[in-house]
């Protein structure tokens, strides 16, 4: 994973796990012991799919960057469909709070994209490598004078 790629992933997870705990201490308040699980485990279902998500489009950029905006729809659609079937999953449970899952499911994932957002725009990454100065000049081509020279 390059160094901007593990920044991302990083200031993507720290609000996000600071909205987890924030989530678990008001499910905690409103519902109790099952709704700081409730919470606390729609925090990491949020946590775990959208971070295998970015890690997965990253390493399709890596290597097939043809397929970057594609991939991108195809992984929304399936992180989609993942937290569709766990919420399916989970609707009649009594192990936790459903609601406090669900809200705390929510604004994870809410807060995991609006981090995303900020950190690719806060990001500087080339988007064109840049060519090596020898490259640019045809073979017989003489260096230009700084202006104002008389040679």
């Amino acid at each position: 994973m390059q160094s901007n790629d593990a920044r991302t992933l990083l200031s993507c997870a720290v609000p996000t796990a600071v909205a987890g705990v924030v989530a678990v201490a008001v499910g905690a308040a409103f519902a109790g012991g099952k709704g700081a699980i409730g919470a606390g485990f729609g925090t990491f279902v949020a946590m775990v799919v959208m971070a295998s998500g970015l890690i997965v489009l990253e390493r399709t950029a890596k290597h097939l960057p043809h397929l970057f905006q594609a991939m991108g729809m195809v992984l929304f659609m399936t992180e989609f469909l993942l937290v569709a079937v766990v919420l399916a999953v989970f609707q009649d449970t009594t192990m936790f709070n459903v609601k406090a899952f669900a809200l705390a499911l929510l604004t994870a994932t809410l807060v995991w994209v609006a981090a995303q957002a900020r950190a690719h725009m806060k990001a500087k990454i080339l988007y064109v490598e840049p060519e090596a100065e020898d490259e640019r000049k045809p073979e017989g081509a003489k260096k230009s004078a700084p202006a104002g020279s008389t040679s």
